[in-house]
């Protein structure tokens, strides 16, 4: 069911973005309005998730652990993975940000002649980081179209991501990377059941409409050309704020209004999303907390003063009656 909707929501957004491609009464809507309320969304709904997160009381160090803790002076301290300190908590927060860590040590469980068999699994790892790496690269290589003049590493990254120089456009290795590993992943969550049994429509729905950017984006570069001045215009007006007019408009392709509103679509679905742990990473106490519960008492500062009766407090109000019934007491007085 999950698949099934999430498809049919995604081509409804496809057919919308053509038709407003078509229509040009709606251009102005999709092209105009449209751009605005998402950049807004988008904007406003990711400052809310962070202060909400950021507000949230963390008063004790509740970091996730892989390894030995400082302890003892001859016993040796993952420094990575149990770090004590603020260097080694940004050494692991880099290497879980930049190169997911964690995912790389996942393992895959399986039956074998009726027993439990760990195995190493890093498919998952590899194509989730080719995914976001290229996504990440991808989003760089577009400020072409956002600004002028062009930033100085966009041809830094076209002369490194276009490296293999074959054909004519030039292929890029992350659009060809970012359609490989978005097919893995979504393959995976339709045909391993143990993921499929727990997969539910917010996660098919981000990989189809990230797929549906993707697609319609090597669609543009490779096959079907569009006028990129007239799309250089439309992007630097929109962020700059200023009237477009429906000349304008009215050069844009279909087929740019359906990546157009592919694009919009993600960005005010982004902050209700499980996408948003792009924020959320830096916010986990797991994860950017030091370990140093043997080296510092932390004590909770939002429990309420309660008025205690100690031990001692309780056998000098009790004590008579205490060795009346055999109870033992620490002091006989």
């Amino acid at each position: 069911m999950g698949i099934q909707l999430s498809l049919l929501v995604t081509v409804v957004i496809l057919l919308a973005g053509w038709v407003a491609g078509v229509l040009p009464f709606l251009k102005f809507i999709f092209g105009v309005i449209l751009p605005y309320v998402a950049l807004a969304v988008f904007a406003i709904g990711l400052i809310v998730r962070v202060l909400r997160w950021a507000r949230s009381p963390v008063p004790f160090r509740i970091t996730t652990t892989c390894g030995q803790e400082k302890s003892l002076p001859w016993i040796k301290q993952n420094k990575l993975d149990n770090p004590s300190s603020a260097l080694g908590t940004l050494g692991r927060m880099a290497l879980e940000v930049l190169f997911f860590r964690s995912l790389f040590r996942n393992t895959k469980a399986s039956l074998k002649d009726d027993r439990l068999v760990y195995s190493v699994d890093k498919w998952l790892w590899f194509f989730s980081l080719a995914f976001h790496w290229s996504f990440l690269i991808i989003f760089l290589r577009h400020f072409r179209f956002f600004t002028e003049p062009i930033p100085f590493f966009v041809g830094f990254l076209q002369d490194i991501d276009g490296f293999f120089q074959v054909g004519l456009p030039i292929i890029y290795i992350t659009d060809v990377a970012i359609l490989v590993a978005l097919t893995y992943l979504f393959l995976r969550r339709i045909f391993n059941a143990k993921v499929r049994i727990v997969s539910l429509p917010s996660d098919y729905f981000p990989l189809l409409l990230i797929l549906g950017i993707a697609v319609t984006g090597v669609l543009m570069r490779y096959f079907l050309k569009t006028d990129l001045v007239a799309v250089k215009e439309f992007a630097v007006s929109i962020l700059s704020f200023q009237p477009i007019s429906n000349e304008l408009l009215n050069k844009l392709s279909p087929l740019f209004m359906i990546h157009f509103t592919f694009v919009c679509t993600l960005l005010i679905y982004f902050p209700m999303s499980k996408l948003v742990h792009l924020g959320g990473i830096f916010m986990s106490p797991t994860r950017n907390l030091a370990n140093n519960n043997r080296m510092k008492r932390h004590i909770n500062p939002w429990n309420p003063v309660v008025a205690v009766h100690t031990y001692e407090e309780y056998e000098d109000e009790f004590r008579e009656k205490m060795k009346a019934a055999g109870i033992p007491v620490e002091k006989e007085e």
